[in-house]
């Protein structure tokens, strides 16, 4: 019998899907992609963190790190921040981590609505202002929309799966 070796594990890219203050709407279009590319994906694909997809969810090094949501609580902003670090690429998903709203909506109401919303920010230590991802941190990408727009959000895959030498 020949000495063969043991075929090289082939790299995946290392990837993380956060959400913070949004309807998760961009999550539920992430998943629902998965009905078709469950299988290609995991090939291609370690989701190091992803809370809607396991349990066993890991925070260290990522190649993309795609997050969700805008931020409204400095406990936000610090996990984004720790994200920042981890990931070579950070790709904001969904209109609140691009332009903040409607999830940051607060920030436009007139002294009156603040003050019938201020037991509540004061409750769940909300921030002055909620902010987009990008006030926070750098953003590398964005796919906007409200849900996501899923063409977008294929093409920025795609380019990351070539880019971290994963396809060709």
């Amino acid at each position: 019998m020949p000495n063969t070796p043991a075929p090289t594990p082939q790299k995946k890219l290392r990837v993380g899907w956060f959400t913070f203050s949004c309807c998760e709407d961009s999550t539920v279009i992430f998943t629902e992609l998965m009905n078709d590319r469950w299988q290609t994906w995991k090939k291609l694909i370690d989701f190091r963190h992803a809370r809607v997809l396991q349990s066993n969810n890991v925070l260290d090094h990522m190649d993309v790190a795609f997050i969700e949501g805008a931020l409204n609580t400095p406990s936000h902003v610090e996990k984004a921040k720790e994200i920042r670090k981890l990931a070579t690429m950070v790709v904001a998903i969904g209109a609140c981590a691009c332009t903040g709203l409607p999830s940051t909506q607060r920030n436009t109401f007139t002294p009156e609505q603040q003050e019938a919303i201020k037991p509540l920010v004061e409750k769940f230590d909300f921030l002055p202002k909620g902010q987009k991802l990008a006030e926070a941190i750098t953003v590398d990408a964005m796919v906007p929309g409200c849900p996501m727009d899923e063409k977008k959000f294929l093409a920025i895959l795609d380019l990351a799966l070539k880019k971290f030498g994963i396809v060709a």
